[in-house]
């Protein structure tokens, strides 16, 4: 098979599981105004690129801006020129912020997070001016079961991440396409079709807890080479008949007692 016919065979697969998202959580309506926030890196360039292809279709009518936000005091650095680049290629609009925070101003939250709600903030407000009702991202079915198992791991919640979820401060939904597509499938893509790596990678990447948990699922691989489906199918597979009740706190039972 041709290096050509590997790039069809692979972007066939992922495309598939892309309209499969879509249809399935309905994250495509006519008439969205949709931004796509454009890190650089595979995940969010794979998203832009299947986003702007699904735009040229009658049905739903959707369009599509992209916006990279800049993080000036991490020295985390994608190559701003292939993206202006590639976002002409596809015919969409690219939008640039730049923003800044103090990690001193909250000891309990990771650099990491800082860093995430911050560029969050700033796509929540570039959408806004934009008249945008959607923001996309590239959040791949490894970014969700990561979530999940930090999320038992370190708050004892079994939660992840939605497909598709209205914030509540911001007239904004944000969606994730690439829910159902698997991490290794678009890291092959991107390095068969030639996307540049980041200029600069983040500093803290591999000291959070999401390294950990990448590293987990990985061994969870090996034991099943099912594990990732299986676990995916468990976040909408609750039996809650077989898990302890929930207890409620009463608080006033509780002063009386002292």
């Amino acid at each position: 098979m041709s290096k050509n016919e590997d790039i069809k065979t692979i972007e066939k697969r992922i495309r598939l599981r892309f309209n499969k998202a879509g249809k399935e959580y309905s994250l495509l309506e006519d008439g969205d105004n949709i931004l796509v926030g454009l890190s650089g890196g595979k995940d969010s360039l794979m998203l832009l690129k299947l986003l702007a292809e699904r735009s040229r279709i009658f049905k739903p009518k959707i369009s599509v801006k992209a916006a990279h936000v800049k993080m000036s005091n991490i020295p985390y650095k994608a190559d701003i020129q292939f993206l202006k680049e590639f976002c002409k290629e596809l015919g969409v609009e690219l939008l640039i912020a730049e923003e800044s925070f103090d990690a001193s101003t909250d000891k309990r939250r990771s650099p990491c997070f800082l860093c995430s709600w911050n560029r969050r903030k700033a796509l929540f407000t570039l959408a806004q001016e934009n008249s945008c009702n959607k923001i996309a991202l590239g959040h791949n079915m490894d970014d969700f079961i990561e979530t999940m198992l930090m999320n038992i791991t370190f708050q004892g919640a079994f939660s992840a991440m939605a497909p598709k979820m209205q914030m509540r401060k911001f007239p904004v939904t944000i969606i994730r396409p690439l829910c159902l597509a698997d991490e290794k499938e678009i890291a092959c893509y991107a390095k068969l079709s030639g996307y540049p790596p980041q200029r600069k990678n983040c500093p803290y990447e591999n000291d959070s807890h999401r390294h950990s948990m990448k590293q987990l699922l990985q061994h969870l691989e090996k034991l099943n080479p099912e594990a990732r489906y299986n676990l995916w199918g468990a976040m909408s597979n609750i039996q809650s008949e077989l898990l302890p009740p929930r207890i409620e706190k009463n608080t006033k039972s509780s002063a009386n007692n002292n």
